[in-house]
């Protein structure tokens, strides 16, 4: 189901694949080399070409209300179910893939969730203060007769061309996790701006002219002589959030990486060989329960020494213990309620 030439993250590149979005908790541990996470949860992104097909649809069980979402629409649909669980979380973070997607930043505003995304240099941003000028200015009258002027928005800039405007020594060094003899330490300056989309050759009515909420745009490139990659970042953080927190939270992902790499070799997340759609979701469902069970487990002391004088094991904290009851109460009550219990059968080895 929903095989397809697309871009693999775990290929780097275009290929035969399928391809799941996913929403993971991750606690607010950012110097940690082992935060708390878990899988939350997931969804087979349906290429348009397999939603219109209706033939292939029924062969592999799509059912009948999944319509054809892109990749940001899926996400913002998880957002939304994890809300409706109620998971206390406080901003979303994602990377470029999402983070240049207009319609996913639009979305996360509508809905007033704080984010960080990652964004490619291309970004599109204006300047607050020639924002409030391009909202202020009137169009002047024409000469003669023909249409009024219409309002234009302000410049639009590129990303890496609004942080290269600026002095030298707003780039501070930063570490933002040390762990064994790995530092974590780059160099980063951040500026307000609105995220944008569309130039000043369209007028403000222009579909294709869009101005957000004023944010944090975050830059960040190697400390002196040494080499690594240039990235840049898009927050709605508030405006007092101190750099060196704007660069904890964006970096706050990684566990989601690990999370594929941890399940892949130990929970079977790449052993699904199955072809419906049913089928998929129903393993992606076990392997999260395995993965949060190891994430429980892996939190609790590793030798008796580790237990209190009682002989009773530290307390989970609350929030955490919360979080994973609503996660295998919800997951358990899908699979009875689709009746994908019913379809488990016993393996032979």
């Amino acid at each position: 189901a929903g095989v397809a030439r697309q871009y693999s993250g775990t290929l780097g590149k275009v290929a035969n694949c399928q391809v799941v979005v996913s929403a993971h908790y991750v606690a607010d541990e950012p110097t940690s080399s082992a935060p708390v996470h878990w899988p939350l949860t997931a969804q087979l992104y349906l290429p348009e070409a397999w939603a219109t097909a209706q033939t292939r649809r029924a062969k592999v069980h799509v059912p009948s209300e999944v319509l054809f979402q892109t990749k940001p629409e899926l996400a913002l649909a998880l957002v939304d179910q994890a809300r409706a669980w109620g998971v206390p979380f406080a901003w979303v973070v994602a990377d470029a893939g999402y983070g240049d997607n207009p319609t996913f930043l639009q979305g996360l505003d509508d809905r007033q969730v704080a984010y960080v995304v990652g964004i490619s240099s291309t970004f599109g941003v204006r300047l607050p203060a020639e924002v409030h000028a391009a909202a202020l200015g009137l169009p002047s009258r024409p000469r003669g007769r023909g249409q009024p002027k219409k309002p234009r928005p302000a410049p639009l800039y590129e990303a890496r061309a609004a942080l290269a405007a600026l002095a030298e020594d707003r780039w501070q060094p930063i570490t933002w996790r040390e762990h064994d003899d790995v530092v974590l330490r780059k160099q980063f300056a951040a500026v307000r701006v609105h995220w944008a989309t569309g130039g000043a050759q369209f007028s403000t009515s222009h579909h294709r002219v869009s101005t957000g909420p004023e944010g944090w745009l975050l830059g960040e490139r190697p400390v002196p002589g040494e080499r690594g990659d240039l990235k840049w970042y898009f927050s709605t953080l508030p405006a007092d959030t101190p750099l060196h927190r704007l660069v904890e939270v964006a970096h706050s992902r990684w566990p989601i990486e690990q999370f594929y790499e941890d399940a892949k070799g130990e929970c079977g997340l790449d052993h699904y060989q199955g072809r419906r759609w049913d089928g998929l979701h129903r393993h992606l469902a076990l392997v999260m329960l395995a993965s949060s069970f190891l994430a429980r487990q892996r939190w609790m002391p590793a030798n008796p020494a580790g237990f209190s004088p009682s002989g009773e094991r530290p307390s989970f904290p609350a929030v955490h213990r919360q979080v994973l009851l609503w996660l295998f109460q919800d997951v358990v009550l899908w699979l009875i309620a689709t009746n994908q219990i019913a379809h488990f059968r016993p393996m032979r080895i």
